[in-house]
């Protein structure tokens, strides 16, 4: 099933619970006629006993004759009234017992199966009208290629048609053939330009122009656009192939229990409405296949059947042995790490040393960075999990190239990889004080932090595809979108790969950290006085903590101008009153003071109500008073509601965890100040774990109400108007 078509789809446990009440009024209406009968007769004799078992016999034996006859005659017929209507069966046995029943499940069946010729129809009115602008803009394309190759060429006749055309022409029952002449391209614009920074300021302030002589790049850069559009189409046209298919198995299906349930035979007449119904005798989407695959191979594939057909039916992504294996290795391998470096604190009393604030201080930010990844990593591959587990095309929302997006496998085995790196070289050198013994070879291990800071860089820009290369470049290609905000329009990908940053705050200020231990401090003595005191230091520090929500609300104040939606407005506004209880809070714990605890408290305040709502009611589509479901969405994914109002709960109260530091919570008894500022951080990111599962919860959801199950790849061309085609 295509999940954003999931209620298009015959209801098939809705009628098999109807089956199951036809067979529970029959047990009961039987069992009231047979008390009844028994109390209003007389105790039979033996003789009568006999009688009665001779004239059953008789009648079953009639019955038995004719069965078939009265079965076929008198059971179910169908008849197609017109078509605002559809079909509807006349059921003729409705004074028998449960009749009534019967009634509403034929009922209830003929509605399914109206709703499915409807939405049928539809969709292949959609691919119809899509065939014919591919139709026009594979012509364009023809007619450019042959321009570009040949600029002298000046012939205005009709020279060519696709063959994508004649079945169009074929499907809308058209009488003349649509052609396309050299003359089209003066009123043709394309439209390959590639988005970066300097091409939205120029579309911003310049208006493009039409009639452009086509150069060769922007030729094959038009074509590579086409392609993908023609692949695109192909999955639409075979996905709505096998929903055609699908429902008709599941008509035939349910009418096979119907009768095996009631000993009807009512399934022979009603499948034979189903096979002379548009579902099943439709053939514009099988013609329509043909026609793109043959267009695709001889356009696209130089008439390499074999390459055309392995590009258009790509096999489905499969999970890989070797992947669960090593993931178990590692969790493992960590698993045993963590005990060691437990045992060793023990056994060592490091606890207790001398340096153990030395390495709290400076130490413990530089690896608690990779805490940070791996945390995030395993929240990310329990979304998926579940994203899975009920049907969220998460792959089709954030946009992947198909078969490329990652499973929760292979999140877990990155997870897990880093942090078998990090916890090793943890143990590497776990010391807090500084020993003579150990002095030799303080150096090398001091600088195994960097070392794995340099390490996670060459993989993630490695160009080489190996580590999921797909992926690294497109999770590259949105924190560039990010960084480069408001010059690139502003996708679902983008802005919530921003809203994992407003969660990754001290991984930043570590990294700046980072910077600042390995470049101005003594690592090897584990210095870092001279820049954790600096004016400099704390400024950038603010700096980091602003920036993701700068990001966010410059995403906001995008889209708003794009025109996607008003309420982008508020959303940025709810950035911005972010941003005023960071610096205030920034301010209050660098300067103290009754007033700046006042300001620090109340923005905080106001921040936390605003996102909190904001998570609720507007990404989340939760706590709607008239839903079907109080509080909550018509629609839910998840079978207990109760998780949805845990899940408020659980927001609000982590929500509450930034407030520490307004109420002078820098440091517990048993916990160094940088452990609890870790901690606070680790709830965070747990947090939005949550956030991002309820988040693509609503957006599948919101898909599947507009029915938008595949992505829209823009077209190369665009036209001046129709008439001139």
């Amino acid at each position: 099933m295509v999940p954003e078509w999931q209620a298009a789809y015959m209801n098939y446990n809705h009628l098999k619970i109807l089956i199951k009440e036809i067979l529970i009024f029959r047990r009961l209406q039987k069992n009231q006629s047979t008390t009844s009968y028994q109390a209003n007769q007389p105790l039979p004799s033996k003789a009568s006993s006999r009688k009665r078992k001779v004239s059953l016999n008789r009648l079953s034996k009639r019955h038995s004759v004719n069965k078939d006859e009265e079965d076929e005659v008198i059971l179910v017929s169908g008849m197609q009234l017109s078509s605002k209507e559809g079909y509807r069966t006349v059921f003729l046995r409705s004074s028998e017992d449960a009749g009534e029943s019967e009634l509403a499940f034929f009922k209830r069946l003929d509605d399914e199966f109206n709703k499915v010729i409807g939405f049928y129809k539809s969709k292949v009115g959609e691919m119809v009208n899509e065939a014919e602008e591919l139709s026009k803009q594979m012509n364009t394309l023809i007619a450019g290629r042959i321009k570009v190759e040949d600029p002298d060429y000046c012939g205005s006749s009709r020279i060519f048609s696709s063959r994508f055309t004649d079945v169009i022409q074929e499907t809308k029952m058209r009488g003349e053939q649509e052609m396309v002449s050299l003359d089209t391209l003066n009123h043709v614009k394309i439209n390959v330009m590639h988005e970066t920074p300097i091409t939205s300021l120029k579309t911003a302030f310049t208006r493009s122009k039409l009639g452009l002589p086509f150069s060769e790049k922007e030729i094959k850069d038009a074509e590579r656009k086409l392609k993908q559009a023609f692949i695109e189409f192909h999955l639409k046209l075979r996905q709505l192939k096998s929903y055609a298919f699908l429902n008709q198995l599941a008509f035939f299906k349910i009418m096979k229990k119907y009768d095996k349930s009631t000993s009807r035979n009512a399934s022979k007449a009603y499948l034979e409405m189903v096979e002379k119904s548009y579902l099943n005798q439709s053939d514009e989407v099988a013609k329509l296949v043909e026609s793109v695959e043959a267009v695709f191979i001889e356009h696209f594939c130089n008439g390499n059947r074999g390459l055309g057909m392995k590009t258009l039916r790509q096999k489905a992504k499969t999970d890989r042995h070797r992947v669960t294996f090593f993931t178990g290795g590692f969790v493992g391998l960590s698993l045993a790490l963590v005990v060691a470096i437990i045992l060793m604190i023990h056994i060592r009393k490091l606890l207790n040393s001398e340096g153990r604030d030395q390495y709290m201080t400076n130490v413990f930010p530089l690896y608690s960075v990779f805490g940070y990844l791996v945390l995030h990593l395993l929240m990310y591959s329990g979304n998926i999990y579940f994203w899975k587990r009920y049907r969220v095309n998460y792959a089709f929302i954030f946009g992947f190239k198909p078969n490329t997006e990652l499973g929760y496998r292979e999140i877990l085995l990155v997870a897990s990889g880093l942090s078998v790196l990090t916890l090793a070289a943890i143990l590497s050198n776990l010391e807090m004080d500084i020993d003579e013994h150990v002095k030799r070879s303080r150096t090398l291990t001091e600088l195994l932090p960097l070392g794995l800071i340099i390490v996670v860089l060459l993989i993630a820009f490695c160009p080489f595809n190996i580590i999921y290369r797909a992926n690294r470049f497109f999770l590259i290609t949105c924190i560039w979108h990010c960084v480069c905000v408001p010059l690139y329009k502003v996708t679902l990908p983008d802005f919530f790969l921003a809203d994992q940053l407003t969660s990754q705050v001290q991984l930043f200020r570590n990294l700046e950290f980072y910077i600042c231990y390995y470049g101005w401090g003594n690592y090897k003595k584990r210095d870092s006085i001279e820049c954790l005191g600096s004016s400099v230091y704390d400024s950038i520090s603010l700096a980091i903590a602003i920036i993701p929500y700068y990001i966010r609300c410059l995403q906001c104040l995008r889209r708003l101008f794009d025109g996607e939606d008003s309420s982008q407005a508020v959303n940025g506004l709810k950035y911005l009153s972010t941003i005023a209880a960071v610096i205030a809070r920034t301010f209050y714990v660098q300067k103290k003071g009754l007033t700046l605890k006042l300001v620090a408290a109340s923005t905080s305040v106001v921040a936390t109500v605003y996102n909190t709502y904001w998570d609720l009611v507007c990404d989340w589509g939760l706590l709607r008073k008239n839903s079907e479901n109080p509080w909550l969405r018509d629609k839910l994914l998840l079978p207990h509601r109760s998780i949805y109002f845990l899940a408020m709960v659980v927001n609000v109260i982590l929500r509450l965890a930034w407030m520490q530091t307004v109420f002078d919570f820098h440091e517990a008894p048993f916990l160094h100040r940088t452990a609890l500022i870790a901690l606070i951080s680790s709830l965070e990111i747990i947090r939005r774990g949550l956030w991002n599962f309820f988040r693509l919860e609503n957006e599948h959801l919101n898909n599947v109400g507009k029915y938008r199950a595949f992505k829209s790849v823009p077209l190369p061309f665009s036209y001046e108007n129709d008439k001139h085609l």
